[in-house]
């Protein structure tokens, strides 16, 4: 064992240089620009700041005000179907109800269908986590090593697909548009397709492999609130059936605020439609499935259009009128505070 000492530098040997190389960069040699910051040029940027956000703010809130929209309370004209809806034991009895409303004035281009739910919360953190990321990409896991707990499987062992929370409590009202036109009723088409992601439809939702989807869940059963397994959410299109069902797509894409709207349909723009929704006298068919009177909810039905800055939301639009109004306040503010100070200046001079 050698001696500590012996790890010292001896008598005659440079000690190892603590100093950073001879380079532009550590030696800090490197050119730089300083801004001289004067009255000048703070003034300008406050205010082309403040102008920027109050254009920006205008034009998005004009934006968003000509978006048409309208939106059908049916939680009270369903009452009827709600309180069937709130014994679960019900569930396989089913419950129509109908609303009518009226167009005034058309509703010209692409039109997108909503539902909304009111007093909904989605946000807590045990709900958000409530999934299983794995078994929604179709692969066979072990899903009570998942977060997915108490919806992982029934008494007997027999495992859910899809689990957990969010899955179970998916919205499942069905909501069909009839146009009352001349003593006949036209049902109006609607596109349930299209209407998610690219990215989750493609990348992060995907069926088990097998030759049919029935074969694929195999041992499996759907969630305790659901009416009918994951492989016959569209027995029309096996391509959005499924895991990849558009409308399961859009509900696990879940909510910051209690209320929210998520898309639901798109109208097809054929024959009577082919311009958007004419006025007139409308009717909603809804099959009444999913219960909110428990937790005081609402629920929405939406009809609007878009536009280039997206819906009817005018929140981006203030926040920018709010931004560039602070800073044009900001401004003013500092011409005051400089003019006072060169009076001060000035005064102090004269003596």
């Amino acid at each position: 064992m050698k001696n500590k000492t012996s790890f010292l530098p001896q008598e005659g040997e440079a000690r190892p240089s603590r100093c950073p190389d001879n380079s532009a960069f550590k030696q800090q040699r490197l050119p730089a620009w300083k801004p001289q910051l004067n009255i000048v040029t703070v003034l300008s940027s406050f205010f082309l700041t403040g102008a920027f956000c109050l254009t920006v703010g205008v034009c998005l809130i004009l934006s968003a005000n000509s978006v048409r929209e309208i939106q059908i309370d049916y939680s009270d004209k369903c009452s009827a179907c709600s309180k069937l809806r709130e014994n679960s034991s019900n569930w396989n009895k089913e419950c129509h109800c109908s609303v009518n409303f009226t167009l005034k004035e058309d509703i010209l281009g692409d039109v997108f269908m909503y539902y909304g739910l009111q007093n909904f919360y989605q946000n807590h953190r045990r709900y958000v986590i409530s999934r299983s990321d794995a078994q929604l990409l179709g692969r066979n896991v072990n899903i009570q090593r998942s977060y997915c707990a108490p919806f992982t499987t029934y008494k007997n062992g027999t495992p859910m697909a899809p689990c957990g929370a969010i899955a179970n409590s998916m919205f499942n009202d069905t909501i069909d548009l009839f146009y009352n036109r001349n003593s006949s009723m036209i049902k109006v088409p609607l596109l349930k397709t299209g209407n998610s992601w690219w990215t989750d439809k493609n990348v992060k939702f995907r069926n088990p492999v097998s030759y049919n989807l029935s074969s694929a869940f195999a041992g499996t059963a759907r969630p305790p609130y659901w009416q009918k397994p994951v492989y016959l959410l569209d027995e029309k299109d096996e391509r959005n059936n499924g895991y990849v069902n558009d409308d399961f797509i859009i509900w696990m894409r879940v909510s910051a605020f209690a209320t929210f709207r998520n898309l639901y349909r798109r109208v097809r723009r054929i024959r009577h439609f082919a311009d958007g929704l004419p006025a007139g006298n409308y009717t909603f068919h809804i099959s009444y499935n999913f219960p909110v009177t428990k937790f005081k909810g609402r629920k929405h039905v939406i009809l609007s259009t878009v536009v280039w800055s997206g819906g009817s939301n005018p929140f981006l639009g203030i926040a920018y009128v709010v931004s560039g109004t602070a800073a044009t306040l900001t401004g003013f503010v500092i011409i005051a505070i400089h003019l006072k100070l060169r009076k001060k200046k000035t005064y102090f001079q004269k003596q």
